[in-house]
């Protein structure tokens, strides 16, 4: 059975302007301490991050990766995959070049998140996305000394063409936010959805998405469907209406 693969972003300990990108749609799934702190204890109350094989992943390389999220992993026994957007290492808010490679020699898989984290990936030509996976992948393999070959999509702009682009700058394992845990293969390279936690989010919604009952991941994967019906179409405008999708789902747990 496929593992539950788990997508996380920046943690902060009093403004989500700490780490990573300074956007309003960006602070959507920045978590405080105690919300991560909570995921956290829910899947190791449960026994999911030992027993059910579940992935950890963050997304944008913000430096709360290295500051805050990476020892409370590595206090449960585990480790996670940090995705770098590395046209940002060493600015303010992101992971320094000495950072992402001490955190790769403590275990942590270092992977692309695309170069520039373009605002709509799929939308780029077909060279314009190899550039991008092409050039983040050498910079970061330059960066630990060994080959880099996973990634995520930024944004969950996801298309074919992505994936055949990422398969060609050398990417074998492209996770992208499709909920779900099933994985293809497109170009060579496998695809892997993933769960995202965000902001505002129960705090035992971690355990739930890796716990054998389906009924949450359902809920999530209902929801990221009737997004991505109007997510093309509102462009810079769709953070504005995801969460009213969000609220309008009807969740199977609670009978609402």
């Amino acid at each position: 059975m496929p593992n539950v693969t788990l997508l996380f972003h920046d943690v902060y300990l009093n403004d989500p302007g700490e780490s990573g990108f300074t956007l309003k749609a960006a602070d959507r799934y920045k978590l405080s301490l105690p919300e991560f702190e909570a995921q956290l204890a829910g899947l190791g109350a449960f026994g999911a991050i030992d027993a059910s094989g579940a992935t950890l992943t963050f997304d944008d390389g913000g430096i709360s990766f290295y500051t805050i999220a990476a020892n409370r992993i590595e206090a449960c026994g585990l480790r996670a995959h940090c995705f770098v957007s590395t046209d940002f290492i060493g600015q303010s808010r992101f992971l320094s070049a000495a950072q992402i490679r001490e955190l790769d020699a403590r275990g942590h898989t270092i992977g692309t998140h695309s170069a520039s984290h373009p605002a709509r990936f799929s939308k780029l030509t077909d060279v314009v996305m190899l550039r991008e996976w092409a050039d983040s992948r050498k910079l970061l393999e330059d960066m630990v000394g060994h080959a880099v070959t996973t990634g995520s999509v930024p944004g969950g702009y996801f298309s074919k063409a992505v994936a055949r682009a990422a398969s060609e700058a050398g990417l074998q394992l492209l996770f992208n936010s499709e909920p779900v845990r099933s994985t293809r293969s497109i170009g060579g390279c496998t695809v892997a959805g993933r769960f995202t936690i965000r902001r505002g989010a129960p705090a035992d919604l971690a355990r739930k998405l890796v716990q054998p009952a389906p009924w949450t991941r359902c809920g999530e994967w209902t929801t990221w469907n009737a997004k991505g019906l109007v997510k093309p179409l509102l462009g810079a405008s769709y953070p504005l209406i995801a969460d009213w999708i969000e609220s309008r789902i009807p969740n199977p747990e609670s009978g609402v």
